[in-house]
C-alpha cells in the first residue's frame, strides 16, 4: 500500500457528503434490466444436426482466428467451417448481425457477439439457449458467464474477456516521494496534482472521454468503483444514486482542476495512448494492448521502461473495477446443424485453443486456469493484474434498447464533464430519461 500523502488534501465538493452504501455493482447474472418481464420460452437448437456450419464475426485482424477455423476445417472435413468476416466497425458488426436475424436467415451460424448485445439477442430468440453441462463454464471466470446470461439462461460461451488497467509513470511517481501506486482514485488525483504542479507539460490523467461508447465504458466503471450502479438487478436505473453522484463529481472536479486536461475530452483508445506514451501524462487508464507500445524501444515511446501498471484503483474505500469488454459465441435460431456448432465453439473455448490464442495475440481468455499458466505469466507483465481486474470487472447495462441508453448516458456524462451541466441536476436528468428506457 502506498504511504505517500499530500501536503494538502484537494477539498471534495460538498454535494457529495452523503453516505455511500455497501456493495459493488453487479452485472447481468440473473439481471433482467430493460426486458420489463421474462421474454418467456427461449430458442431451443437440435444438438443432433451436423454438418457444414458457417463463422460470422468482425474482421479477424490478428489472423490467428482464420488459422484455427482452418485447423478444424482439416480435422472435420465433414463438418466445414465457413468464416464470413464482418466489418471491423462493432456498430456495423451489430447492424448485419440483426438485419440477418430480423430476416431469419440461415446465413450465420455461430455468431461473435460483443457482451453488450447478449439482452437484444436473447429477448428477441434470435439466439438459442445453450446447456450448461456441454460447455467449460464452471472453469471459466465468473464474471464473464455473467456477461452471456439473460434471465438466468445462457445464450453463449465466453471466449473473450477484458479489463482496463491503470498505466502510471514510475520514475514521476519516485521523484514525487510515493512508494507505489495510488490505492485510491483520491489519492490518484492527490499525486498528479502533485507532479503537474512541477513538471512542465505534464498533465496528470487521462482515459476515453469522448462522447462515443468509450465514454459508456469509463462512467459504468466509475460508478461501480464507487460501490453504485446505474441499473440493478431487476432493471431499475440509479443513476441519481449518491453513488453515482459522488463517482461524477470526482470525476468533474479533477476536469476542473486541470489534473485531467480539457484535450482528454476528444480522448479515445488510441489519444489517451499516444498523449501517455509520449510522457504527457502521468497516470492512464486503458486496455492491456497498449502495454508493448509503450514499452518499445524503436524510438516510438518517450516513457519505455519509465511505466508500472495495477488494477484500477476505487473511490472512498471501494474496490476499483473496471467495465468489462469481450466476445461471447452464440448460435443462431435460424441456422441449422446446432450439434456442429455446438461442438466447433468448444473447440474454440478448449484450454489449448484459448492459451495458444494468448500466446500469439495478447487476448484476455476466459478460463479461469490460464491466469495461472507460467507461460503466460512471464509472457506479459500484465497478466495478473488484468486476471485482477476481470474478477472485479462490470458489464454495461444489459438492456434490449441499448443504443438508446448508451447514447444517453454519454450525452449526460460529456455535459458534466466538458463544463455544459453540473453534476447533481444532469445526473438527476439521465435518471429520467433512464427510466423511460428501461420499462
Amino acid at each position: 500500500m502506498s504511504t505517500w500523502t499530500s501536503p494538502s488534501r484537494r477539498t471534495v465538493m460538498a454535494s457529495t457528503a452523503a453516505a455511500l452504501a455497501a456493495g459493488a455493482v453487479t452485472a447481468c447474472g440473473s439481471a433482467k434490466p430493460g426486458s420489463g418481464s421474462d421474454p418467456g420460452e427461449p430458442a431451443k437448437a437440435d444438438f443432433s444436426e451436423r454438418g457444414p456450419i458457417t463463422l460470422a464475426k468482425g474482421k479477424d485482424t490478428t489472423g490467428h482466428l482464420r488459422s484455427q477455423v482452418e485447423a478444424w476445417n482439416k480435422e472435420h472435413p465433414d463438418e466445414e467451417v465457413t468464416f464470413l468476416e464482418l466489418s471491423e466497425s462493432a456498430d456495423e458488426q451489430r447492424v448485419q448481425l440483426v438485419n440477418n436475424a430480423r430476416s431469419k436467415s440461415d446465413a450465420y451460424t455461430v455468431l461473435g457477439m460483443d457482451v453488450v448485445w447478449m439482452a437484444e439477442f436473447a429477448a428477441n430468440k434470435w439466439v438459442v439457449e445453450l446447456p450448461k453441462d456441454r460447455f467449460p463454464f464452471d472453469d471459466m471466470v465468473p464474471s464473464t458467464v455473467t456477461t452471456a446470461t439473460y434471465f438466468d439462461r445462457l445464450y453463449g460461451v465466453p471466449w473473450a474477456s477484458n479489463a482496463e488497467l491503470l498505466f502510471y509513470r514510475k520514475d514521476l511517481l519516485e521523484k514525487a516521494g510515493a512508494d507505489s501506486a495510488p490505492t485510491s482514485v483520491e489519492e490518484m488525483f492527490e499525486i498528479a496534482e502533485a507532479i503537474t504542479g512541477k513538471e512542465e507539460s505534464v498533465f496528470g490523467f487521462g482515459s476515453q472521454f469522448a462522447k462515443y461508447e468509450g465514454l459508456t465504458v469509463q462512467i459504468t466503471g466509475l460508478i461501480a468503483s464507487a460501490g453504485g450502479v446505474l441499473f440493478d438487478d431487476e432493471g431499475t436505473p440509479h443513476a441519481d444514486s449518491p453513488e453515482a453522484i459522488r463517482a461524477m463529481t470526482e470525476l468533474r472536479s479533477a476536469f476542473d482542476s486541470g489534473v485531467i486536461p480539457k484535450e482528454a475530452l476528444t480522448y479515445k483508445e488510441e489519444e489517451s495512448r499516444q498523449a501517455f506514451q509520449d510522457g504527457r501524462l502521468v497516470f492512464m487508464q486503458n486496455w492491456p494492448y497498449i502495454w508493448e507500445l509503450v514499452n518499445k524501444t524503436d524510438g516510438s515511446s518517450k516513457v519505455t521502461g519509465k511505466v508500472g501498471l495495477v488494477p484500477l484503483p476505487g473511490i472512498d474505500g471501494k474496490k476499483g473495477a473496471s467495465t468489462l469488454g469481450g466476445l461471447n459465441w452464440s448460435i443462431s435460431a435460424f441456422a441449422g446443424n446446432h450439434g456442429t456448432a455446438a461442438d466447433f465453439i468448444s473447440y474454440l473455448v478448449k484450454e489449448e485453443s484459448q492459451k495458444e490464442f494468448a500466446m500469439a495475440t495478447a487476448q484476455a481468455p476466459t478460463l479461469a486456469s490460464l491466469y495461472e499458466d507460467k507461460d503466460l505469466i512471464n509472457r506479459y507483465a500484465f497478466w495478473t493484474a488484468l486476471k485482477e481486474g476481470i474478477d472485479a470487472g462490470v458489464s454495461r447495462p444489459p438492456t434490449v434498447r441499448y443504443a438508446e441508453v448508451t447514447q444517453a448516458i454519454q450525452e449526460s456524462a460529456y455535459r458534466i464533464i466538458s463544463g455544459e451541466a453540473e453534476v447533481e441536476p444532469e445526473m438527476k436528468a439521465l435518471q429520467k430519461a433512464l427510466v423511460k428506457l428501461a420499462p
